[in-house]
């Protein structure tokens, strides 16, 4: 049970679930208004459903919190155990949040099943916070694979017009991690006898088990984060995405990734994953480095900001494997603000694509002129992806930076360049698209944010500078668990015939 006498985590899963069933069931196109109003407030009850998880949170414990353990499928002890530490609250939160902003975004754009689009990020929104809280492999394992659906219908349904090409890629990406992952789980299963990661946490394993269990979780959460090699999907699957779509993918879905690292991989095969460490650090730099110089000659926009998301991820596995304090906690304050500016980034390029119905980045230029409160959000995001001191961007950055300069000036120095080569593709961007003169009877034609569209920015803008100049509330929530999760790592857990 939860500190106020009931389940927290059971209510802020269910409730974005059942309110996406009402809308389903009680909206329709005919009644759109009703449909609308109805998932706003099914987005907002669901959203303060989960403060309690912020208010009463303990920020001097970094294990689980607000934990719910009652028996599913007893013959293969599995059970429906909820729980949270630092790492998941934060996240939980974002999404929930979130999903208001998707319905809101959605109001005017979407016009044909408003009730299913609606009803799909109200589920998704439930499905990704069950990931977040699960503490029992197969529940887990069943909201991760949950997830997809509505995520996959979103794509398929209101994408563009490649939406069946990236659907499928974006599914058997998936799928071949998860199928991974699950072998791993029966693995664990058989050493423990249990579905509980709390006992995967305590099992002893030699080290070439350990290196394999972590390859196995690698394939599913490096492609979910994405990771260089494996991040080809996510491309496609922003461009064809629909606004609210990208913004959750790009908000939500890759930090589900990341999380899963500090959840599973790592913890569950600790010396694994310092044998492994190098290789990762390798990749995060790949990605942080090779994929600034992709942005930097992409011509669609939602394109150059989906190869920048993978490049800013980079920062986030980065500051897991340098193994220290400044690292880890710089890399989670890394996802919540990516969270936020990625999100305001695809809403301010939908802006744009709702009026011009392009996303080409040569279809623009002097936006300036004609949508001058629009145009001073979008810059202020950009110079937010770009690292700007004050703004959330540069918080997470520049902690997993001086994290990474501890252990190796090298790391530090190249994670550094994305400051340099971030401005480049972002500013180069701001500048074609938003300065110089006019260039096009369609921007000449613009029109200026309405009260809904401002509304979003302007909050996204607040949240954006006010973490930037004081991130103070995601640092108390992640510290505790921060120190505990690095010194379950630094303890060996081989087996001790193996020794070390």
């Amino acid at each position: 049970m939860g500190y106020l006498g009931y389940p927290i985590l059971s209510v802020s899963i269910w409730l974005p679930i059942l309110a996406g069933i009402l809308v389903l069931l009680l909206g329709s196109d005919s009644r759109a208004c009703f449909t609308r109003w109805l998932a706003l407030a099914g987005s907002m009850v669901a959203f303060l459903a989960t403060l309690p998880l912020y208010t009463q949170f303990n920020y001097a414990e970094g294990g689980f919190q607000f934990q719910e353990l009652s028996e599913w499928i007893p013959a293969f002890n599995i059970h429906y155990h909820l729980g949270v530490d630092g790492f998941a609250v934060p996240l939980i939160l974002l999404t929930a949040f979130t999903t208001i902003i998707v319905v809101v975004a959605a109001w005017e754009v979407i016009e044909k099943n408003i009730a299913q689009y609606m009803a799909c990020f109200l589920i998704m929104s439930g499905l990704m916070i069950g990931v977040f809280s699960a503490l029992d492999a197969i529940l887990y394992y069943v909201f991760w694979e949950a997830m997809l659906i509505p995520m996959f219908l979103v794509i398929g349904m209101w994408g563009g017009p490649n939406r069946v090409y990236a659907t499928i890629k974006f599914f058997l990406y998936t799928l071949l991690g998860s199928l991974l992952m699950l072998v791993a789980f029966i693995y664990l299963f058989h050493q423990t006898g249990s579905f509980a990661i709390n006992d995967f946490y305590k099992v002893p394993l030699d080290l070439t088990a350990q290196k394999l269990i972590f390859l196995a979780f690698f394939a599913a959460f490096a492609v979910k984060i994405p990771m260089w090699p494996v991040h080809t999907w996510l491309p496609d699957a922003h461009v064809e995405a629909p606004t609210g779509g990208s913004v959750v993918l790009a908000a939500i879905m890759l930090k589900l990734g990341g999380y899963s690292f500090l959840r599973f991989a790592m913890p569950i095969a600790p010396d694994g994953a310092h044998a492994l460490g190098d290789m990762m650090i390798t990749l995060s730099l790949i990605a942080i480095v090779y994929i600034a110089f992709v942005a930097l000659v992409q011509k669609d926009m939602k394109k150059l900001i989906a190869y920048s998301s993978i490049s800013h991820m980079g920062f986030v596995t980065l500051g897991f494997f340098v193994f220290n304090p400044l690292g880890l906690e710089g890399a989670m304050v890394q996802m919540i603000s990516h969270g936020f500016i990625s999100a305001a980034m695809f809403l301010c390029v939908g802006v744009l694509y709702d009026r011009v119905h392009s996303r080409e980045i040569s279809a623009y230029g002097g936006v300036v002129n004609t949508m001058p409160t629009f145009a001073a959000f979008a810059v202020l995001f950009a110079m937010a992806n770009s690292g700007l001191p004050a703004t959330s961007g540069f918080v997470g950055e520049f902690m997993v930076i001086l994290g990474s300069v501890q252990v190796n000036f090298w790391y530090g120095f190249l994670a550094a360049t994305t400051l340099i080569f971030g401005a480049a593709y972002t500013l180069w961007m701001v500048k074609r698209v938003f300065f110089g003169d006019i260039a096009n009877h369609h921007v000449a034609e613009l029109k200026d944010l309405n009260h809904r569209e401002f509304l979003i920015l302007a909050v996204l803008a607040i949240l954006v500078i006010g973490f930037g100049v004081y991130p103070k509330p995601i640092t108390d929530l992640t510290h505790a668990t921060a120190l505990q999760f690095l010194q379950h790592m630094a303890t060996p857990k081989l087996l001790p015939q193996v020794g070390l």
